[in-house]
């Protein structure tokens, strides 16, 4: 494919990125303005290879701006891998924060389903759930909704 032009469907298409997060990233800088060949925005091997790697790290879960600095290094020579690695590491620290979250929430809510299961409570524990006040971080206690009518 070395030289060869294509157009934004193909650079979709080989790249598994739709057509309005190809024009997004665009507008943000993130990936390379495409040159033009009359109305038709053509892009070359580079293109599918840089849209390539940005879709790589948003399924990693990178952030934008995450992202925008991988590829700053990416292309950097002189760029060390200790700095690659320090950004890949407080990423794996954020996500293994949000997958603690994320057990946390399947704690409350597998406690509920089974209090729902159980339907000894005259109230819906998980609409209860959902009502608990936030009394401090990580607290699953059940209470009434507030605004519910008695």
């Amino acid at each position: 494919m070395a030289g060869q032009a294509i157009q934004i469907g193909e650079l979709a298409r080989r790249t598994g990125c739709n057509i309005e997060t190809i024009r997004y990233y665009e507008r943000i800088g993130l990936i390379s303005a495409p040159l033009r060949r009359g109305r038709y925005r053509t892009y070359e091997t580079r293109d599918v290879e840089q849209l390539s790697f940005v879709r790589r790290a948003r399924e990693l879960g990178f952030k934008l701006d995450e992202v925008r600095a991988l590829l700053t290094l990416a292309t950097d020579e002189a760029a060390a891998c200790a700095e690659v690695r320090d950004l890949a590491a407080a990423h794996l620290h954020d996500v293994r924060a949000r997958i603690a979250d994320l057990r946390r929430m399947e704690r409350v809510l597998a406690d509920a389903v089974k209090a729902c299961e159980a339907g000894q409570d005259p109230g819906c524990p998980l609409i209860q759930t959902l009502g608990a006040k936030a009394g401090g971080a990580g607290q699953d206690t059940i209470s009434a909704a507030p605004w519910a009518r008695p």
